[in-house]
């Protein structure tokens, strides 16, 4: 392991070791997205003076991807403000002024919103036809009733039952095949179409969820994530405004871009000394090797702790940095969580929290922009949706990877085209995303071009002169694109990932310690450190995982935690 040392800051002038001797603690973020942002605002609106957001990649947003090209902002990641009606990031946005240029069709009142409600989705099958409209339309009303089913089951507490196998995919694909085939009205034609349209419903509600299959969403807790009332909105700007809104009242220094961390050494107090390796050094010497001027105490440590004083948490960065800390807000995402928890946490987390990482899904969702030199598509048609008439009795959604194609659900028409030119935006989602993410752009071109020929009938259909598309899933700092409750989880789970509270096999200074007593609250009276990793980001808030204003809350919420914990503090001080 390469050496490493501690980072120097703010605390090692005068005025940062009074503010320290009083309590004022040190704060680390990590992560830059939505939930870091917010956690940091919130804690310097509330006086806190020494916080630092480390930000893995070189910008920042998480998340929030918004890519200009021309006159027009394309959103690789969060696109949507889902509700208005007490949305904290639709009233971010509409006070100031980030709605004003939203057309009403870019508005949508929609469980699944597309990017205009003008117009009507095309169902096309591999054939090269066109599913009638009546078709069309008895389907999906006969698709959400059963879908409002899928949300009784935890909403009125109802049973599940073992054939369903707790699962959203299998409880539905079933279940609207019975109602299908028990209509005595439709001939037999019109019945294998509706049957492959069940797929094709199941792959946009995959990328809705971020499943790899709806088989994977867990059907006794699907209805517990909860809709904010009101439309659903765009950002023409793009949805970083509102990042960028959060930033501005950050200053600059506190936000560290391109700073991976490698891991967060936690419950530093009542552990034996550590090697010289990650030993941090005193704060206002940067001329020693590290470990050097940490034996014996002798160095100066310039941050207000007395000489035999540890810091509870040392983050330790990929460039090798460590930087102490009383408390660190851990952001990132779930699919980072589940790939390094083992490593980024020693000396390793509660069994529950394990546990809770293990049964909540990930999953990646992909966009995949084509933008023409002109419409194929006629001004009546706001979506192309792909229908597979072979998958009428599939029982799957899973391919092989050279058939990673079958997965796009279908592409929509981005509105207006004054705004946007002529361009499609599809959606992929799952395993087959990530074989897509491998391919490169003229490949991913020459496959979807081949689709919407195939679909419309259409064989002079061109290429797309430009393509942009996402790829969260290979991405090493996120590894997926959102959570979801996957079968054998609830939001139980989810509160496990937020939780605070102590575990039966906690020991004083536990990292999950929420209310301590007096002596633990004192950073004069001992060695037990409350809080000391918190973590927030949309796959730690129960009801609103998944969504931008889940991540801005879940990082409110954990700033709110350490806001009371020292207004406690400074009153018995006085």
């Amino acid at each position: 392991m390469q050496s490493c040392e501690s980072s120097g800051d703010s605390a090692n002038d005068p005025l940062s070791r009074g503010l320290r001797r009083r309590g004022q603690p040190r704060v680390v973020v990590i992560g830059a997205g939505l939930a870091g942002l917010a956690a940091a605002k919130a804690l310097l609106e509330q006086g806190f003076t020494d916080v630092t957001v480390l930000e893995a990649s070189t910008c920042i947003g998480g998340r929030v991807q918004s890519v200009k090209l021309g006159h027009a902002t394309f959103e690789l990641g969060a696109t949507w403000i889902h509700g208005s009606h007490g949305n904290p990031i639709y009233h971010l946005a509409e006070a100031n002024g980030l709605l004003e240029e939203t057309t009403d069709g870019e508005r949508s009142v929609g469980r699944i919103s597309l990017y205009s409600k003008n117009g009507v989705a095309c169902y096309l099958t591999n054939r090269g036809h066109r599913i009638p409209k009546d078709v069309v339309e008895e389907f999906s009303d006969l698709y959400n009733e059963v879908y409002n089913l899928t949300q009784e089951f935890f909403r009125h507490g109802k049973p599940v039952n073992a054939e369903s196998q707790n699962s959203v995919g299998v409880f539905t694909r079933e279940e609207v095949r019975n109602r299908i085939r028990d209509d005595p009205d439709d001939p037999e034609a019109t019945k294998c179409l509706k049957l492959a349209m069940i797929q094709q419903y199941l792959k946009v509600e995959s990328c809705e969820s971020s499943s790899h299959s709806m088989d994977d969403v867990s059907l006794s807790a699907f209805g517990e994530w909860t809709e904010i009332p009101g439309a659903h909105h765009i950002i023409p700007s793009g949805f970083i405004r509102v990042v960028e809104l959060l930033a501005e009242g950050i200053p600059a220094h506190v936000i560290q871009l391109g700073k991976p961390v490698r891991c967060v050494h936690w419950d530093q107090a009542s552990a034996r000394p550590r090697g010289p390796e990650i030993e941090p050094r005193g704060e206002g010497d940067h001329n020693l090797d590290a470990g050097e001027g940490g034996q014996g105490g002798e160095e100066p440590r310039g941050d207000g702790r007395d000489e035999d004083e540890q810091w509870p948490v040392l983050v330790e960065c990929e460039d090798c940095e460590v930087i102490p800390a009383d408390h660190v807000i851990v952001t990132v995402s779930l699919g980072v969580l589940k790939r390094q928890y083992t490593s980024f946490f020693p000396p390793g987390l509660p069994t529950e929290k394990v546990a809770a990482i293990h049964r909540l899904g990930i999953g990646t969702t992909d966009k995949i922009f084509l933008e023409f030199e002109e419409p194929f598509w006629g001004p009546e048609c706001n979506s192309i949706q792909f229908v597979w008439e072979d998958e009428a009795e599939s029982g799957t959604l899973t391919y092989p990877p050279e058939l990673w194609y079958r997965k796009i659900c279908g592409f929509d028409v981005l509105y207006p085209p004054e705004r946007y030119g002529h361009v499609l935006s599809g959606w992929i989602c799952g395993e087959e995303a990530l074989v897509m993410e491998k391919c490169d752009d003229e490949a991913v071109a020459e496959i979807c071009t081949e689709m919407l020929r195939q679909f419309t009938g259409n064989p002079n259909i061109p290429k797309p002169r430009r393509i942009l598309r996402s790829a969260w899933g290979s991405n090493p700092y996120f590894r997926g694109s959102y959570s979801y409750t996957q079968v054998g989880s609830s939001g139980a789970d989810v509160e496990k990932l937020a939780k605070q509270g102590s575990s039966s096999k906690q020991q004083p200074g536990h990292l999950l310690s929420s209310k301590c007593s007096e002596q633990s609250l004192d950073p004069n009276r001992g060695s037990i450190k409350p809080m000391q990793v918190l973590f927030s980001g949309e796959a730690t808030h129960r009801k609103y995982y998944s969504t931008t204003h889940g991540a801005l809350l879940s990082g409110q919420r954990e700033a709110a935690r350490l806001i009371e914990m020292y207004q406690d503090l400074f009153q018995q001080g006085t």
